[in-house]
């Protein structure tokens, strides 16, 4: 296996960059992102007052720091807090001030604090809304043509499925839309190791899965079809899905989420219906447990994960880490070149590990410098972000 000690280290993404994807994030996205949730609910002006210090803090102030009864106080000191207190959002690691803000925004809330607040998600509305829409019904009900094809074709359509998450569609019927969101010398697949990744769990029935879920919502039934797909196949006989312990992201799956997307299958018509009940009769009998580890929330590279969870994902046959910000979290919050070697930066995990991802951020290892070439000569740097392109990536 590559060691990463080979591999000389790219600078940090930080925010400080005016113009750059990680500074329009935290200069546009999170105080879009304060407005969207004071009008989510009917908050108390103790939660308004709180927002709109947030809000001062993200655009002209520093970092906070939590509470000091803060119930994970000790998480955040071992993760850097002390080190970022204090200074701007945009001069410390991007990683670290996107977590840190989703969790001051909770803060602001009163999701952790004893109240009518606490436990509510700022987010739920958003996430229901996309789960109950026409277009999950669509995708859904595309399951129902797919059931005719050979299994081959199916455990491609699922596994693509996951990989475009709420493009799902495209995953399903390959349609004409994808096809012409790129050319030839640019396809959607930037890297494909699908056929290591099915080499890792044949039809024995033995394997032991760990997917780490991304969004919540029309990207998480994806995730979930294809967990149902593997264990009616023989393909894993145990799953555990990895989600957040609270809300993150805007979008990130928790538990909670889980059994709203759950729900949504078991009440679908045709094929959606049949996967719910797999998933459901899984979940009751122990072969697809629910994790919800404090570190999935942490500001920081899964090369720092703590020896619990270190000591699970070893134990996996394969580790499955879906979306954009686990991709950042696997392989480093750097701007690395391109071609990078995938193998090298994930030296660090300790078991078999598949990257799912749509490309929305700069972080990019393991291309061919031919595969760069074309995308930047075609697309400048917007295929970095722009989400459409995606790649399955595998180190054995």
């Amino acid at each position: 296996m590559p060691d990463r000690s080979d591999t000389p280290l790219a600078p940090v993404l930080l925010g400080n960059e005016p113009g750059s994807f990680p500074h329009s994030v935290l200069a546009e996205r999170h105080p879009a992102i304060i407005r969207q949730v004071r009008e989510s609910f009917p908050y108390a002006p103790q939660q308004h007052r709180a927002l709109d210090a947030l809000l001062a803090s993200c655009t002209k102030g520093v970092i906070e720091p939590l509470p000091a009864d803060a119930y994970d106080g000790e998480h955040w000191a071992s993760w850097g807090a002390d080190a970022c207190t204090g200074r701007t959002w945009f001069d410390v690691p991007w990683l670290w001030s996107e977590s840190y803000f989703y969790r001051q925004l909770l803060e602001a809330v009163g999701y952790f604090t004893p109240g009518p607040w606490q436990g509510i998600d700022p987010f739920r509305p958003s996430k229901l809304a996309e789960l109950d829409s026409p277009e999950t019904d669509e995708e859904l009900a595309a399951l129902d043509a797919l059931a005719d094809r050979p299994a081959d074709e199916q455990d491609r359509a699922l596994l693509h499925g996951s990989l475009w998450g709420n493009r799902a569609d495209l995953g399903f019927r390959m349609s004409a839309a994808q096809g012409e969101a790129a050319t030839s010398k640019t396809p959607p697949l930037v890297a494909d190791d699908s056929e290591t990744l099915w080499s890792l769990l044949p039809h024995s029935g033995s394997a032991t899965l760990c997917l780490i879920a991304d969004n919540a919502g029309r990207e998480l039934v994806p995730d979930l079809l294809l967990i149902a797909r593997l264990l009616t196949q023989g393909r894993v006989g145990r799953a555990l899905l990895h989600v957040k312990p609270y809300p993150y992201y805007v979008s990130d799956a928790t538990h909670a989420d889980v059994l709203d997307a759950l729900r949504r299958l078991t009440k679908a018509p045709g094929a959606a219906a049949t996967y719910g009940r797999v998933l459901w009769s899984a979940m009751t009998d122990g072969r697809l447990t629910v994790r919800a580890h404090p570190f999935a929330a942490a500001p920081l590279s899964y090369a720092d994960m703590p020896g619990d969870l270190r000591e699970e994902l070893a134990a996996a046959t394969l580790t499955l880490v879906k979306g954009d910000l686990n991709y950042r979290r696997l392989v480093g919050d750097r701007l690395w070149p391109p071609t990078t070697p995938f193998t090298a930066v994930t030296a660090h995990f300790p078991g078999p590990v598949a990257a799912l991802r749509t490309l929305k951020s700069d972080v990019i290892t393991g291309l061919d410098a031919r595969t760069e070439a074309a995308l930047v000569a075609a697309e400048g740097q917007k295929w970095r972000t722009g989400g459409t392109h995606a790649l399955i990536q595998v180190r054995t």
